[in-house]
C-alpha cells in the first residue's frame, strides 16, 4: 500500500517595499503587468507590438488626410470672395429653409453658410443698392423675421462673365467678334412649391440608392441592391449633374464633381456608343459647364470629344456607331455596316457647342458634314427619312419604312433645335424640319376610335400601322417650341391634340403609366382607343410625355398640363419606387397588383424625367429661359448662340 501523500504548506508574508506595504496600488499593478508581458511568448509580444504600431500609423494618416481636406476647403472659402459665378441657383437658399419630405436631418458644420463651391453662392454687387440682399443663415435672425417675405435673387439673375458668354462659333472663312449676351434680369425671384418639393424628395430617394449601391457605375439595380455597367463611365452620375444643380442639391453635386475629377477615366479601353455617350456624357458635361463655369467640366468634355472623333473616319463621313475611346478605333455594329439615322443626326447640338467653347472647328465641321449629306440624300418621303444609313456608301438603307419612333425620332427634334441654337439662320435645317412636319401630317397622322385621339403612326412600304412608340411623345413639345420661335400656329394646334393623346396613353392604363408602345384602334365598333400587346407593356421611366407637358405649360400657361404631370408623378411613386432607395422600370403597366419590377433605374430618370417634372411644376417661367437655352435630347442645357 501506498502511504498517504504528504502535503507541505509554506506561509509567505509580504514585507514592505520602500517603506510601504502592498496595497494594490498602480505601482504594484504596473509591476504585475510587466511580469505578465515577460510571460508572453515572443510571437504573442510581436503580434501585439505590430497591432499597436499599425493603429498608430492609421491614426497619423487619417489626421494628415483630414488636415489636407480642411485646408482645401478653407482655400475654397477664400476663393468665394474673388470668383463670381456664371449662373447662380436661388433654390439653394430656399431649400435650406425648407423641410424635405422624408429627408434625414444632416449634421451642421461650423460656418456652413460660408462654405461650398463658388457657383452655389449668391452674391450681389455692392453698387446695386436697390437689389434685395440675401440674409445670412442665422437662426436668431430667422426667428425674428419668419413672417417677412423672403426675396431671393434668381439663379438666372447672374451677370454672365465676358469669357463665358454665349456667342456663335467663329466662321472658318470670316472672323467676326461675337456680341455678348445681354444681362439677365436680376430682379426675378425663385420659389419652390409643394409639387417641386416632392420632386426634390424623389430625386434624393433615387440618389440615395445610387450612392449606396452603385456609386460611380452606370446604372442602379435597386431591388438587388447592385449596379449594371454599359460603358463604365458613371452614366447616372454625369446625367444627373445639371439636375442636382437646378434642384439645389449642393452636397450631392460636390460629391459627384469630385468623382468626375478623381475617378472619371476617359482613356480606358472600352467600346462606347457614339450617340448615347454624346447625349448623356458629353451633353451632361457641357451643360454643367455652361451653368457653373467650372473649367474641369469643359476639360473633360474636350477630352471626350477628341476621343469620339475617330467615329467619323469612314468612307462616307457618316460616323460609325461604336468607338473605343481608349484605343482610338471605331466600327459599326457586328451585325451590320449601317448606323441608325437618329444616332448620326442627334449628336450635332453637343459637337457644335464644343466647337464654340473650345474654338476648335473640327467638332462642328464633322457633324455639319453629316447634316449636309442627309439634306441632299434621296430616299425621303415628303421630308420623312428612313431609319438606317450605310456608313460606307453614305446612303439610306432599308428604304420604305418611316417612323417618328425609335431609330428616327431625334433626327426631327435636332433639325429644329440646331436651327434655334445657331440663331435661326441655317435655312437648310429649317427647310428640312418644315418638310418633315408636312410629311408627318400627310402620311402618319390619324384619329383613333371611338374618342378621336390624334396619333402618329408608322408607314411601311405604303402600308399604315397604328403603332405609336412612347418616344413619339417628344413631338408635341418640339412643335410648341417651334411655334414659340416663330413657326406656324397650326403646329400648336397639332401639339395640343398630340399631348392629349400622350396623356391618354397613361390615363387609360391600369397603373396610370404608359407602356413602351401602343396600338390605336381604328375600328368604330371597338370600345377602347388604346391596345397594348404583351411584349410592349413595359415602362422604362421615360421622360418624353413629361418633357412635352413642360413645353406646353410654359407656352400656354394652361394648368391642366401641370395636373396631368402630377398624376403621372404620383403613379411613378406608387408603382416604381423602391423602399431601400431608387426607382425601377416595370414589365407590366397593366397590372396594378403586380407590375413586375425589372430591377433597373435608367440614367435618364434622373437626367431627364425628374428634371422635367421639376420645371413643369414651376411657375417661374424664366427658370431655364427657353429664349436663352435649348435642351438636348437627354435634357441637358445648352445656350442659344448670339452674334
Amino acid at each position: 500500500m501506498y502511504s498517504p501523500q504528504r502535503r507541505d504548506f509554506i506561509s509567505v508574508t509580504l514585507g514592505s517595499q520602500a517603506g510601504r506595504n502592498y496595497d494594490n496600488s498602480k505601482t504594484w499593478r504596473r509591476q504585475s503587468f510587466w511580469r505578465k508581458w515577460k510571460q508572453l511568448s515572443r510571437l504573442q509580444r510581436s503580434l501585439i507590438a505590430f497591432m499597436f504600431i499599425f493603429m498608430m500609423f492609421c491614426g497619423i494618416a487619417t489626421y494628415l488626410n483630414l488636415s489636407e481636406h480642411w485646408q482645401v476647403v478653407e482655400g475654397r472659402d477664400q476663393e468665394l470672395k474673388q470668383v463670381k459665378p456664371v449662373v447662380v441657383p436661388a433654390l439653394d437658399v430656399l431649400l435650406s429653409k425648407a423641410t424635405f419630405i422624408s429627408q434625414q436631418p444632416k449634421l451642421k458644420r461650423p460656418n456652413l453658410n460660408k462654405r461650398g463651391p463658388p457657383f452655389l453662392q449668391n452674391r450681389l454687387s455692392k453698387n446695386e443698392k436697390e437689389e434685395p440682399k440675401i440674409r445670412k443663415n442665422n437662426e436668431a435672425e430667422a426667428d425674428d423675421k419668419d413672417k417677412e417675405k423672403i426675396n431671393i435673387v434668381s439663379w438666372r439673375g447672374m451677370e454672365i462673365a465676358p469669357e463665358l458668354v454665349t456667342a456663335a462659333p467663329p466662321d472658318s472663312k470670316k472672323e467676326e467678334k461675337p456680341v455678348l449676351h445681354e444681362k439677365v434680369n436680376t430682379k426675378e425671384t425663385a420659389t419652390v412649391n409643394k409639387q417641386q418639393m416632392a420632386v426634390i424628395e424623389a430625386f434624393q430617394h433615387a440618389w440615395k440608392g445610387y450612392k449606396q449601391y452603385a456609386w460611380g457605375h452606370d446604372e442602379l439595380k435597386p431591388i438587388s441592391k447592385t449596379y449594371s455597367e454599359w460603358f463604365g463611365l458613371g452614366l447616372t452620375l454625369i446625367d444627373a449633374l445639371d439636375t442636382m444643380w437646378i434642384l439645389g442639391q449642393k452636397q450631392e453635386f460636390e460629391e459627384a464633381k469630385k468623382w468626375v475629377i478623381d475617378e472619371l477615366n476617359l482613356g480606358k479601353s472600352v467600346d462606347v456608343n457614339l450617340f448615347e455617350t454624346t447625349i448623356r456624357i458629353l451633353g451632361g458635361l457641357l451643360s454643367v459647364y455652361n451653368l457653373t463655369g467650372d473649367q474641369v467640366f469643359l476639360d473633360k468634355a474636350s477630352e471626350l470629344g477628341d476621343r469620339l472623333m475617330p467615329a467619323f473616319n469612314t468612307p462616307s463621313k457618316i460616323p460609325y456607331s461604336d468607338v473605343n475611346i481608349g484605343l482610338g478605333t471605331a466600327h459599326p455594329p457586328r451585325w451590320t455596316s449601317d448606323s441608325t439615322v437618329a444616332e448620326v443626326t442627334s449628336i450635332q447640338l453637343e459637337f457644335r457647342e464644343l466647337s464654340r467653347l473650345t474654338k476648335k472647328d473640327k467638332y462642328q465641321a464633322a457633324v455639319d458634314d453629316v447634316m449636309k449629306q442627309i439634306h441632299r440624300l434621296e430616299g425621303k418621303k415628303d421630308g420623312l427619312v428612313p431609319m438606317f444609313i450605310n456608313t460606307n456608301s453614305g446612303k439610306f438603307s432599308h428604304l420604305g419604312v418611316y417612323t417618328l419612333g425609335a431609330r428616327a425620332d431625334s433626327y426631327y427634334e435636332y433639325l429644329l433645335k440646331q436651327w434655334i441654337q445657331g440663331g435661326r439662320k441655317e435655312a437648310d435645317l429649317l427647310e428640312d424640319y418644315l418638310q418633315a412636319i408636312e410629311g408627318v401630317t400627310k402620311n402618319l397622322i390619324r384619329k383613333s376610335e371611338p374618342n378621336k385621339l390624334t396619333f402618329v403612326g408608322e408607314l411601311s412600304h405604303n402600308q399604315f400601322s397604328p403603332k405609336m412608340d412612347h418616344l413619339v411623345c417628344f413631338l408635341p413639345g418640339t412643335l410648341a417650341l417651334g411655334v414659340h420661335h416663330g413657326l406656324s400656329a397650326n403646329h400648336m394646334k397639332l401639339a395640343k391634340e398630340l399631348i392629349e393623346t400622350c396623356y391618354q396613353m397613361y390615363a387609360q392604363i391600369e397603373t396610370g403609366l404608359s407602356p413602351e408602345i401602343v396600338y390605336f384602334n381604328l375600328n368604330p365598333h371597338n370600345a377602347k382607343d388604346v391596345e397594348v400587346k404583351p411584349a410592349d407593356r413595359h415602362n422604362l421611366l421615360r421622360p418624353e410625355t413629361v418633357e412635352s407637358l413642360f413645353y406646353m405649360y410654359r407656352f400656354t400657361r394652361d394648368k391642366k398640363y401641370q395636373e396631368w404631370g402630377w398624376e403621372i408623378f404620383q403613379n411613378f411613386n406608387k408603382y416604381t419606387r423602391v423602399d431601400t432607395g431608387g426607382y425601377t422600370s416595370i414589365n407590366n403597366v397593366q397590372s396594378s397588383e403586380n407590375p413586375e419590377p425589372r430591377d433597373k433605374m435608367e440614367s435618364f430618370f434622373l437626367g431627364e424625367t425628374l428634371k422635367y417634372f421639376f420645371l413643369l411644376f414651376s411657375d417661374e417661367f424664366n427658370l431655364i429661359s427657353l429664349d436663352k437655352y435649348i435642351f438636348n435630347t437627354e435634357a441637358h442645357i445648352l445656350p442659344i448662340w448670339t452674334t
